[in-house]
């Protein structure tokens, strides 16, 4: 078995299965709120050009399991000091395997202001720290996305209100 990532754009054929499997389950997820859920999901998917979610604006990925579309996902420019994460789906056989719960980025060695930002915010150097950083050259880091307490439904998340705040 053997993923492989594919820095893409919406527009790009390989990720039509992604968009196509996103349509579909948005549409099904949301019939019953909406009966004209195939409309606005349409509309909602046509909501964001496709530029932006290419560089220097965004991104767009899809994951590939063996030659299959199994996930992917997009970020874009939320503001000027945030991005929005988008159109993010995996395919439900390969959900709850933990695929995007993984994040991994590397920096250059004589990048050690950018080194410091990912160690304080729990990046894991993922390189001998022993050994000179120019011998690395690039520096790769990697993080867990936490499970502090598993989330089976948006229900899950509400919170009785305190007493006296009603």
């Amino acid at each position: 078995m053997t993923y492989e990532i594919i820095d893409t754009t919406p527009l790009d054929p390989v990720a039509r299965p992604l968009l196509d499997a996103l349509h579909i389950e948005y549409t099904t997820r949301y019939r019953e709120f909406r009966p004209d859920s195939a409309a606005s999901v349409s509309e909602e998917m046509m909501r964001y050009p496709a530029g932006l979610f290419a560089p220097p604006e965004g991104a767009f990925i899809v994951v590939m399991r063996d030659g299959e579309t199994v996930g992917g996902g997009a970020f874009k420019r939320y503001d000027a000091t945030t991005a929005e994460l988008k159109r993010i789906w995996t395919h439900a056989s390969q959900r709850r395997q933990g695929l995007g719960r993984r994040v991994y980025l590397t920096t250059g060695f004589k990048q050690p202001e950018a080194a410091g930002l990912y160690i304080n915010a729990g990046y894991e150097p993922l390189f001998d720290r022993s050994i000179a950083p120019e011998i690395h050259f690039r520096l790769p880091f990697g993080k867990d996305l936490l499970e502090p307490g598993r989330v089976d439904s948006l229900h899950d998340l509400v919170q009785p209100e305190p007493l006296g705040q009603r």
